[in-house]
């Protein structure tokens, strides 16, 4: 191998790390720290049932905070709420709120590589077929990340169209 060609793959190589692990990470993370997206809510220790409620107004759906010192921080950064929606008991969002500190774009950067910018929501995100993790201020001092599952998404959307589905063939 000539030395421009050993050159070259090093700068290739260091060019793609430099985007972080990428996308595939977030598919396989699938959520925050141990809490996974698409899962069932009594896998997580110290959740706690808030209120139930209708998502969108039409799907029903529960309200849970968790408090687990697991969970209380990010590296050095403290988190201050850790709440989780269920549809059927199945975790489809996950909305964090830590205190603002830049080194966690850094280090969520690192691990999926550059978030694309919503300017219109003011929102970093990451987007794969599976989920999307938005990453926001939340006012001057704190910032949320969410958690989004589509998977549990579609479903609810399944679920919908079966029953009017249901009703087209009462008929």
């Amino acid at each position: 191998m000539t030395n421009k060609l050993k050159i070259l793959v090093l700068v290739l190589f260091a060019f793609s790390n430099s985007f972080g692990q990428g996308l595939s990470e977030l598919d396989k993370r699938s959520g925050f720290k141990d809490i996974r997206l698409a899962t069932p809510i009594d896998s997580v220790k110290g959740s706690k049932l808030i209120k139930e409620f209708k998502e969108r107004d039409e799907f029903p759906a529960k309200l849970f905070e968790v408090e687990n010192v697991e969970y209380e921080k990010v590296g050095e950064v403290k988190v201050h709420k850790v709440e989780l929606k269920t549809y059927k008991d199945l975790i489809y969002e996950i909305n964090v709120i830590t205190d603002k500190d830049e080194r966690l774009m850094k280090a969520l950067e690192s691990l999926y590589g550059k978030s694309e910018y919503d300017m219109k929501n003011e929102t970093y995100f990451w987007k794969t077929d599976s989920l999307i993790l938005k990453f926001k201020s939340q006012g001057k001092h704190r910032l949320q990340m969410l958690y989004v599952s589509y998977n549990v998404h579609k479903m609810m959307r399944g679920d919908k169209d079966k029953k009017v589905d249901d009703i087209a063939n009462d008929f």
